[in-house]
């Protein structure tokens, strides 16, 4: 089945933040309405790209997968794309360090395996919602990704759920020159 969309964007073999940048400059181009479909071999592109669309007033329609291309279907809504919300409370990646509160990996499962902050918990965006409950309220989160990107929608997503102790990671791992715990 064939899916009618306005545009076209290929974001084939660009991993995170990547898709998400050239979805946005996409998006800003289109009109109220239109329908932007985006190639993607990031797995982890699915949840960003739902999760940014959430943040920013656009509909997320859905997304398929044949031979290993995700193609994502994103609806312009009437919202400005400079409107997109970005979460406040941030701490820089060296003061995790030695803090009691939980370090939150929403980075893919194969991305946390090649390598992650020993004592992280792995909960992949898109997996989040349905993982909530393996949260604690009361303490402290720190959550990390490759660049920033993700743990910026993830950390919004906990706010909105309820979590008042939640702080996005800066950089990301991208820039941890710690141990990194591999479980492959």
């Amino acid at each position: 089945m064939t899916i009618k969309a306005d545009f076209q964007l290929d974001a084939k073999g660009l991993s995170c933040p990547m898709p998400i940048v050239k979805t946005k400059k996409a998006m800003a181009q289109l009109v109220d309405g239109q329908i932007l479909e985006v190639s993607a071999t990031d797995k982890g592109s699915k949840a960003d790209i739902a999760a940014w669309a959430a943040s920013v007033g656009h509909q997320y329609i859905g997304t398929t997968e044949v031979d290993a291309v995700l193609k994502h279907y994103i609806r312009k809504c009437a919202q400005d794309v400079d409107n997109e919300k970005v979460f406040e409370s941030t701490i820089d990646l060296e003061q995790i360090a030695g803090r009691s509160g939980l370090i939150l990996d929403v980075r893919e499962e194969a991305e946390f395996a090649f390598g992650h902050i020993e004592g992280a918990k792995s909960i992949p965006l898109g997996e989040l919602e349905a993982r909530l409950s393996e949260l604690d309220k009361e303490r402290e989160i720190y959550v990390i990704c490759r660049t920033g990107s993700r743990s910026d929608l993830a950390a919004q997503q906990l706010v909105a759920n309820g979590f008042t102790k939640v702080f996005n990671v800066l950089p990301g791992m991208t820039s941890w020159t710690g141990e990194l715990i591999k479980t492959i």
